[in-house]
């Protein structure tokens, strides 16, 4: 079987890796072009590209995988099943019918929920217990298309997105390979999603960072595992921003939400919320690498009774 591969982060990686050890023919690995990163603007691969360099995989780049030279390249490969994973741009009709099996997309939750972008950052966000990922056949539209199978997945206590999602790679190739073996023996019936069970997850802004105090502890303690790594919690404290990494939510406390009720290098940093209070465990100023509350207290003086704030000019 020839396969034409897609991605582009990390979550791609060992869908590719997997492939490559199974011992199917990827003939190619589509993959975004380089991007300018850090403060010298450094032009930097993606680790699809460096992985796919790595094993032997020949890599294409596409500023628009929807222009005729890219169809046209893509077509004369002669894939027989194209795979995308996390690639991040949408397939038009004329890429879809390139390869005659089709196009597998491997995506990270129990589809018809947590279709778009950010299906693991969400999943974290909103608190569950359990997700999984699915393998699907890519229709037009997002994340639309049948389901051909699916794995569960718990999420661990304190689990971050970051974290989850390197689980979930390797679940996804795992998977990804049952998949492909079972479409060639044509063993594989497709299951339409049902629209009625269908939920949405934008893609993740730094907005999406910033932490609501008026939200129950429980919520605002999701949220910064959600956003871990990227774009990370945030407040403000007297006009300086703060990178909030993990937080635990505590049942005790209470008052206005942002209020700083302990602020001890023994005790600990706790603020008030609209339901139970949160300690901070791990926070970073601007410029500085995270440390733990108790480091950050010894250096920096925490009124209590001051005010954590999701705007800097509140403060």
């Amino acid at each position: 079987m020839r396969v034409l591969f897609m991605g582009t982060p990390e979550f791609a990686v060992p869908s590719l890796q997997a492939l490559v050890r199974a011992g199917y023919e990827v003939i190619g690995a589509v993959t975004q072009p380089d991007r300018p990163a850090g403060r010298g603007h450094k032009m930097v691969p993606s680790p699809l590209k460096v992985a796919a360099q790595q094993l032997g995989v020949a890599v294409y780049q596409y500023e628009r995988i929807r222009d005729a030279a890219a169809v046209e390249e893509m077509r004369s490969l002669k894939p027989d099943v194209m795979v995308t994973a996390a690639y991040g741009q949408i397939l038009s009709q004329r890429v879809l019918d390139i390869a005659p099996m089709g196009v597998v997309n491997v995506h990270g939750s129990l589809l018809p929920r947590y279709r778009g972008a950010a299906p693991i950052q969400w999943a974290v966000i909103d608190g569950l217990r359990e997700t999984g990922v699915t393998t699907m056949l890519t229709q037009r539209g997002v994340d639309t298309g049948p389901i051909l199978m699916q794995q569960r997945m718990e999420i661990l206590p304190g689990e971050t997105a970051g974290e989850l999602s390197v689980r979930m790679a390797e679940v996804g190739a795992q998977l990804l390979c049952r998949t492909l073996a079972a479409l060639e023996q044509g063993a594989l019936i497709p299951v339409e999603q049902d629209p009625q069970q269908a939920t949405q997850c934008p893609m993740l802004t730094k907005e999406h960072g910033r932490i609501p105090w008026s939200d129950p502890a429980e919520a605002i303690a999701n949220r910064v595992r959600g956003v871990n790594p990227w774009p990370g919690a945030f407040c403000y404290y007297e006009g300086m921003m703060l990178k909030i990494w993990k937080a635990t939510a505590l049942t005790g406390g209470g008052g206005t939400p942002g209020k700083v009720l302990c602020a001890d290098a023994h005790k600990g940093l706790v603020i008030s919320t609209g339901e139970g209070s949160l300690r901070i465990d791990t926070l970073q100023m601007p410029g500085k690498k995270p440390m733990s509350a108790q480091d950050f207290l010894r250096g920096r003086a925490i009124a209590e009774g001051g005010f954590f704030r999701e705007e800097p000019a509140s403060c």
